[in-house]
C-alpha cells in the first residue's frame, strides 16, 4: 500500500516538476539576417511579434510551401503583410546571408521573388558553416518585391523559410 502511494505521489507531482523546469533552448536551425528577413526584424524589435521574437531560427515546415512562416501556426505574424515591415531598398543583385544555428546536411537553396524562383544553389548535401551568402539577380523585378528564401534540409522532409520586403531598383 505505501508503495501504491509512493508511486501515485510521483505521478502526480511529475507535471508539475516539468512546468516548474526552465524552456530548453530550441535546437534552433537558419535564417536570413541580412537583409534583415522578417524573424530578424521579430528578434532585434524593429516589429512587434510573437514567439518569433525569441526563436527566428527556427521557422521550419515541410518543403514545397511558399509561405512566411512554412505553414508553422506559431509564426503565423510572418504572413501578414501589413504588419508593417522594414523594405529595404536594393538594387538588381543581393546578396543573402543566412545566419546558421544548426548545420543541416543542405539539398538545395531557394529564392522566390513575388511567387516566381528567380534563384537555385544545389548544396548536394553539404554541410554548410554557420553562415552563407549568395548573390540573387532580380533584375526581372522592381518596385515592391517579397522575397522568400527556402533552404531545403537534404536527410529531412523539412525546410527552413524566410521572408524579405525589398524595393528592387531603390538603392
Amino acid at each position: 500500500m505505501k508503495l501504491r502511494r509512493k508511486a501515485l505521489a510521483v505521478a502526480a507531482a511529475t507535471p508539475l516538476l516539468f512546468a516548474l523546469l526552465p524552456a530548453g533552448v530550441a535546437s534552433a536551425h537558419g535564417y536570413v539576417s541580412s537583409p534583415a528577413s522578417r524573424q530578424a526584424q521579430c528578434a532585434a524589435g524593429t516589429v512587434e511579434c510573437g514567439q518569433i521574437k525569441w526563436e527566428p531560427q527556427s521557422v521550419e515546415g515541410p518543403k514545397g510551401l511558399m509561405s512566411c512562416s512554412g505553414g508553422n501556426g506559431r509564426f503565423a505574424e510572418l504572413d501578414d503583410d501589413s504588419k508593417g515591415w522594414q523594405v529595404h531598398p536594393v538594387g538588381t543583385s543581393v546578396d543573402f546571408t543566412w545566419t546558421l544555428t544548426a548545420r543541416h546536411a543542405t539539398s538545395t537553396w531557394e529564392y522566390f521573388a513575388d511567387g516566381q524562383r528567380v534563384a537555385s544553389f544545389d548544396d548536394g548535401g553539404a554541410r554548410p558553416p554557420s553562415s552563407v551568402t549568395h548573390r540573387v539577380d532580380l533584375s526581372g523585378h522592381s518596385g515592391p518585391t517579397k522575397l522568400l528564401a527556402r533552404w531545403n534540409i537534404a536527410d529531412t522532409a523539412n525546410a527552413f523559410y524566410a521572408c524579405i520586403d525589398l524595393d528592387v531598383g531603390a538603392a
